[in-house]
């Protein structure tokens, strides 16, 4: 059973990710964006990081972003819990697609919402 998110900008449901990448020891996750609309790409992102005052890093060119910590960026699960971390920001470009990161979530709370990537990780050991 695959889990989907979904991902808000200033209460505006911008997409769905599945958080399929982790880090569980260090509390991280992170996914594919799929974005309800086509405007959501790499201009809508830059021009939102401008206006917001959100640091972020850039190629013009290839249309490649990537930004620091988004405050107003929300991800839910379907029992709206909140995953929230220290940290929730985005990377790609528009030919290849974006990804949300979110960093810190603390334990144990990693743990109940994740337990799928706390078990992956626990296999790796043994």
């Amino acid at each position: 059973m695959t889990i989907e998110y979904d991902i808000f900008l200033d209460d505006v449901k911008i997409g769905v990710t599945k958080l399929e990448k982790a880090d569980a020891p260090m509390g991280v996750v992170f996914g594919d964006i799929n974005f309800n609309d086509s405007k959501f790409n790499y201009d809508f992102l830059r021009k939102y990081c401008v206006i917001n005052n959100i640091t972020f890093s850039e190629d013009a060119e290839s249309k490649f972003i990537n930004t620091n910590n988004i405050p107003a960026l929300i991800v839910e699960d379907k029992a709206l819990n909140l995953i929230q971390g220290i940290s929730r920001s985005i990377s790609g470009m528009d030919a290849e697609g974006f990804e949300i990161n979110i960093i810190g979530i603390e334990y144990p709370l990693y743990e109940t919402l994740f337990p799928h990537h706390v078990s992956y990780y626990n296999t790796l050991l043994k």
